[in-house]
């Protein structure tokens, strides 16, 4: 502590003051009346380390009128209900290590200036419902062991709630953020409600023991996140960072004009990540998921070198790359190749060189022909064309002489156009030859001497 205790007894931990060297709450009637006088509007109040009845609080607020200055509340333990309602603290108030040991209500109270209730202990309910803060708010360390409210607060300079511990249902549902939320290596023990919430927000390795609902207008982070429950993430017009997390229990996702990435992602139960508008998943490599739906998703870009289980991953509505089409003539055989338009996934089209990022080592043909043939896209010409693909690493792999004579006579069974145009090429060149011979034979008997009519008769008139 830094600051001179109390004089009462060597347990108490109260600022002293001067000159009777006792903390207001070891303060007799006629001096604590004198104490309370020389406080006023607008002025410091330090009452660090002091225990704080209800009647002493309200005492201490009716004669600062409300409207205290710079406040001092650090390891003051407050033994009765706190209710601030209408108080306004113009300076910067600081409760770091402040024990509640019933309900404390700051519903209506407005601060100008920072608020540090870092290490608090929360015995009851507490309320920040609808409460106007200019500056920043930390309750980093601080332990709420029962419900927690925080809906409609307005935060201008953002909060931070790292090691928080919230054990009872905690909402924030409304609240404004302004910089932003850091809730990272929080625990939530009961339900937490995070929806229709303005600023970003970061979960990163929160601990979420029962059902968690996630909604931010800014970006939101859950990387490597445990969820014991449901998970439900919806976001606007932004980005979710999802790597790495694990969810016991089922988990949606839903993205309007948003990115998500669930690279390295474990999801025990059934998972699905939907999109409305331009909407983008970027990664699930690395992905653990038994069952796993995407619905109205770009994934152009979607890397999906690693996926577990991939005939758990349904595909429906989705947009993926492409690969080009033309003729490519090179050393190797066959030398002579062409390429139809397909759809592909990123991790082919980029290992192809038409991507912008390195290659990656997972996106071997073996890997890629397994997700391929595991992938279970909904339509028939997605399902079709990873078909092909499927066949098209295997050749590559090199599986056999078969596959290359397979794919350049038929396209594996499912480019008969191609059987079509060497039947058509071998019917040209059988009938080229044909004529070709005849021609020849033709030309043979043409050239050859005949004798005259004029020697015949004569040889007979002789």
């Amino acid at each position: 502590m830094d600051w001179v205790t109390c004089a009462h007894s060597a347990g108490c931990t109260g600022i002293a003051g001067r000159p009777s060297g006792l903390c207001l709450a070891h303060l007799s009637p006629e001096q604590l009346g004198a104490a309370l006088g020389e406080l006023s509007p607008g002025r410091l109040l330090d009452l660090r380390g002091t225990t704080v009845t209800s009647d002493l609080l309200s005492r201490v607020l009716d004669a600062t009128g409300a409207r205290p200055g710079r406040t001092r509340l650090d390891r003051v333990r407050f033994t009765g209900d706190v209710k601030l309602a209408g108080v306004t603290f113009g300076g910067d108030v600081s409760l770091d290590g402040a024990t509640f040991d019933r309900l404390a209500s700051f519903f209506g109270a407005r601060f100008e200036g920072n608020v540090s209730l870092a290490g608090v202990r929360f015995s009851r309910e507490l309320s920040f419902h609808g409460v106007t803060v200019r500056g920043h708010v930390s309750l980093d360390r601080a332990v709420m062991s029962r419900d927690a409210l925080f809906s409609q607060a307005v935060f201008g300079h953002g909060l931070s709630c790292e090691r928080a511990r919230f054990d009872g249902y905690a909402t924030f549902d409304g609240a404004r953020l302004g910089d932003g939320a850091a809730f990272r290596g929080a625990r939530f023990g009961r339900t937490l409600s995070f929806r229709k919430v303005s600023g970003h927000a970061g979960f990163d390795a929160a601990h979420f023991a029962a059902d968690a609902y996630l909604s931010a207008t800014g970006r939101l982070s859950a990387a490597r996140a445990r969820a014991g429950g449901l998970l439900d993430v919806a976001v606007v017009r932004c980005g979710v960072d999802l790597r790495g997390v694990e969810v016991t229990g089922p988990m949606t996702v839903r993205l309007t004009d948003s990115q998500a990435d669930l690279e390295g992602a474990r999801l025990r139960g059934p998972a699905t990540v939907t999109g409305r508008g331009r909407s983008t998943l970027t990664s699930l490599r690395e992905v653990e998921a038994a069952s796993l739906e995407l619905f109205g998703l770009d994934l152009s870009a979607c890397r999906f070198a690693g996926l577990a289980h991939p005939s758990g991953v349904r595909v429906k509505d989705c947009t993926f790359a492409l690969t080009p089409r033309g003729i490519q003539v090179g050393l190797r055989w066959p030398m002579l190749r062409w390429f139809s338009r397909r759809r592909a996934l990123a991790d082919e089209h980029t290992r192809r060189g038409h991507g912008h990022v390195g290659g990656d080592p997972g996106a071997s043909p073996d890997n890629l022909a397994s997700l391929y043939a595991g992938l279970r896209p909904s339509d028939r010409a997605t399902a079709a064309d990873f078909a092909f693909a499927a066949m098209e690493m295997r050749r590559q792999a090199g599986h056999g002489w078969w596959l290359s004579v397979s794919w350049l006579v038929c396209g594996y069974g499912m480019r008969m156009g191609r059987a079509a145009a060497w039947c058509a090429l071998v019917a040209a060149i059988t009938a080229a030859a044909v004529l070709w011979s005849t021609a020849s034979h033709a030309a043979g008997h043409t050239g050859a001497p005949a004798l005259p009519s004029a020697s015949v008769h004569s040889t007979w008139t002789c």
